[in-house]
């Protein structure tokens, strides 16, 4: 995708980070109110925003008088339930100036591994934006424990994507870019001002420290990124202190790092697999049904497993590694751990005698299987 086209997508999923949103006393409302205005100015030629914000943790540090982020779970989930108070009411006043309304969407891990509630929240944001409101989406951070956590609003704003099939990611961050070094150890760092979502080369040059208020470094951006164009969505990531950076962005300016996306658009049921992030085990195939899923993404039969690891019901998600540890595919398994161990190798007609009964002669079926 070329720059000059970014102003005939439609819908963007807009990400801002902590650093732009607050300051030494909290909220920098100065700098939401300067976003916000370059927002309405996107919907005023037909855009659709959906905005994923951080900033929830870091107001209530602030407002609570810590100066570093905690470590402890429950006091993230207190920041955060102190914070989201003030991050809501100040997009709601930026956007009622322009006489536009905003909601706040809190999202948990499992609002996007259950199906059912995957469904209703895509309805939901589909809704609001057709109502011409602009969604908040932020993690419910005040109710998920370590386990289910996005790990970062990056991520977050990728899976967003995903569900709602957008055109473009904005990853609005402290840094201009990513660039081929780190600029803030290396004067002679070059900004990479295009290239490909899912470069594995991106990975090896991203840095991974984080900033001091949020969770995501560059690493995750890039990740996020690679995530996103499982649903067609190209990524910038810019600075947002860059004055009318978004603006920027819409009239194809050269602003940023731009990641187009290359590969060909899931099946949103398969788009919902490969952002899945609750694994549960792994079943470990073969060089034979490895090359049969990397080729053909063909259901896969327990006569090409050779192990299994975790602990798993049916149904629930799995991951299939080659022989040399290397992701392959993930799915929805059709037998449980312990049922899985016993059919392992055999062939599928084989599995009435061996478990007393037979559901699926697959493993994995291939239409609940997708490759990563």
């Amino acid at each position: 995708m070329k720059r000059e086209n970014i102003k005939k997508l439609k819908r963007w999923v807009i990400k801002l980070g902590s650093s732009l949103l607050t300051g030494e006393n909290g909220l920098n409302k100065q700098a939401i109110s300067q976003i916000v205005d370059q927002i309405v100015e996107l919907k005023q030629q037909g855009i659709e925003v959906i905005l994923v914000s951080s900033g929830a943790v870091a107001d209530g540090m602030m407002r609570l008088g810590w100066a570093t982020r905690p470590r402890a779970l429950y006091e993230l989930q207190a920041a955060a339930a102190v914070g989201q108070m003030g991050l809501v009411q100040a997009y709601e006043s930026c956007f009622q100036r322009h006489g536009m309304h905003t909601a706040q969407i809190l999202l948990t891990h499992d609002d996007l591994s259950n199906r059912k509630r995957y469904l209703n929240a895509r309805s939901t944001v589909r809704t609001l934006l057709g109502l011409g409101v602009v969604p908040v989406i932020n993690e419910n951070d005040t109710v998920s424990f370590e386990e289910m956590r996005f790990g970062d609003n990056d991520t977050l704003a990728a899976l967003v994507a995903n569900l709602i099939e957008a055109e473009l990611l904005v990853i609005l961050t402290d840094q201009a870019g990513l660039f081929d070094k780190d600029p803030r150890t290396n004067d002679d760092a070059q900004l990479i001002s295009e290239s490909v979502a899912g470069n594995p080369d991106l990975e090896s040059i991203a840095g991974d420290t984080p900033g001091r208020l949020g969770r995501g470094g560059m690493l995750t951006k890039i990740k996020a990124a690679a995530l996103a164009a499982r649903s067609g969505t190209s990524t910038v990531i810019a600075a947002g202190e860059n004055q009318g950076v978004l603006t920027k962005i819409f009239q194809g300016e050269p602003v940023g790092t731009l990641l187009t996306a290359s590969q060909v658009l899931m099946a949103a049921r398969k788009r919902w697999l490969a952002g899945h992030l609750q694994i549960r085990g792994k079943l470990i195939v073969d060089a034979g049904a490895a090359k049969v899923l990397r080729e053909s993404g063909r259901s896969l039969l327990p006569v090409g497993v050779t192990s299994v690891e975790g602990q798993f019901n049916r149904g629930e998600l799995v991951v299939c590694v080659d022989q040399q540890g290397i992701e392959i595919a993930r799915g929805l398994v059709n037998y449980n751990a312990e049922e899985a161990k016993q059919v392992v190798g055999q062939s599928s007609d084989k599995i009435e005698e061996i478990l007393g009964y037979v559901d699926e002669p697959e493993l994995i079926h291939r239409d609940n299987l997708v490759l990563v």
